[in-house]
């Protein structure tokens, strides 16, 4: 650990912005970069990724389709609401949650969820890595851009933000949508900043960086900087001190999803400054097995809804700030293969969760004869970036949609009340 100001000053250049350099931390010590400015008036983003690609018609059953609907899936169909722990929960009388999703129930009838579906992305593709490429970056059927939707949008911001803390990506890797030159976190666990309990090593970091710079009264821009640097890790360190406590009793599911989202919501509570957190949850591609009222995607809704309804009671008094969306790169298709599961398709359903929405159920619905499907598969009528920009505009304040979504006009649906 011994270096000179000097070397840290070779180490990270004039870049804009300074993180954690390599020279300076071992390698296993996450990197912490900087913007400018702070948060105010609008709403925290959080995006989940469900990776794999969800279906959508059994997430959110049409069970008023009849047969268009059970005909094609006669083993992993949903029944139509009957009252039972087995049936579809009626939401409209014509779409109905999965027995799974009931924890989200009390939040649909609070009128702060939407369920949206027939959503998805425009381009054709049923590769996943291509999908999933194409919506982070906002930018269907496009190979060559390099950043993602949610960097856009922190680029184009009207506001600048100084917290470390301004854009988290939960996980070991950075999201494609957060990609781009706003730096943002990867974080697969606050513990990963306290150095999951190194503390011998988190005191000589101390000592070493106090000893390079005079953090507690700093002059130059770079000992400005690296005083931020410090005051980072200190403040991670004592977040991740606490024994965090859920507010009202929410349990959040014992995975890396439910753990993401109890982390995103302390950050929130500690107002360090987070504008978006995303958090992703895999294990959606359902070619076999995949169930009806159990199986595999069964417990896949069930840890989403466990953890969706933990994070709005959690953070039951700071909802009205706080918007939650989902979505899949794509969904499965209307019939079942001979494997009773479901194969790559075209579009699936999105929730939007938080203090802000409108609510209900949101379809503009072509239904399940063969005339209406794409090729086999339930068609997008609703394109993703409607969903997206409406919650931009209207909850986060930014308007530049036409940087964030280059070449597209997105049709509002109503889905978002304006922030007074």
């Amino acid at each position: 650990m011994s270096i000179s100001r000097r070397g840290f000053l070779k180490a990270t250049g004039k870049a804009a912005v300074i993180g954690l350099g390599t020279h300076l931390f071992p390698s296993w010590m996450p990197r912490m970069a900087f913007a400018q400015g702070d948060r105010a008036n609008r709403d925290v983003l959080v995006a989940i990724f469900q990776r794999g690609g969800m279906d959508g018609l059994n997430a959110v059953v049409p069970f008023g389709e009849g047969a268009n609907y059970y005909d094609r899936r006669p083993t992993i169909g949903i029944s139509a609401p009957d009252g039972s722990d087995s049936s579809a929960i009626d939401l409209d009388g014509f779409f109905g949650l999965h027995p799974a999703l009931r924890p989200l129930k009390e939040v649909f009838d609070a009128g702060a969820l939407t369920v949206i579906h027939g959503a998805g992305s425009p381009d054709p593709t049923r590769s996943h890595f291509d999908a999933m490429e194409y919506m982070e970056r906002g930018i269907p059927g496009d190979k060559l851009t390099g950043t993602g939707w949610i960097n856009r949008h922190l680029q184009s911001a009207a506001w600048q933000n100084n917290s470390p803390f301004r854009a988290i990506g939960m996980g070991s890797m950075l999201q494609g949508s957060l990609r781009g030159p706003i730096s943002a976190l990867a974080l697969r666990s606050i513990t990963d900043f306290h150095l999951a309990g190194r503390t011998d090593q988190l005191s000589t970091i101390q000592r070493t960086f106090s000893g390079l710079y005079s953090v507690q009264a700093p002059v130059d821009a770079l000992t400005v900087q690296a005083s931020g640097v410090f005051g980072t890790m200190e403040q991670l360190a004592a977040l991740s001190a606490l024994e965090y406590p859920p507010g009202y009793g929410a349990l959040y599911p014992d995975t890396e999803f439910g753990m993401g989202l109890r982390q995103i919501a302390q950050l929130i509570k500690a107002d360090v400054g987070l504008e978006v957190g995303c958090v992703d949850i895999g294990g959606w591609d359902t070619h076999d097995g995949q169930g009806s009222t159990d199986g595999e995607l069964a417990n896949r809704l069930t840890e989403f809804a466990e953890g969706l309804a933990a994070f709005y009671s959690d953070l039951r008094d700071y909802m009205a700030n706080v918007t939650v969306v989902t979505m899949s790169e794509f969904g499965r298709t209307a019939s079942e293969n001979a494997s009773a599961g479901t194969d790559h398709g075209r579009a699936s359903a999105m929730f939007v969760m938080g203090g802000g929405v409108t609510g209900g159920m949101v379809a503009d619905w072509r239904g399940l004869a063969d005339d209406a499907l794409d090729e086999g598969d339930l068609a997008v009528t609703i394109d993703y970036r409607d969903v997206l920009a409406e919650i931009l505009t209207k909850r986060v304040s930014n308007s530049a949609i036409d940087q964030i979504f280059p070449g597209y006009t997105p049709n509002l649906r109503g889905l978002i009340r304006e922030r007074a």
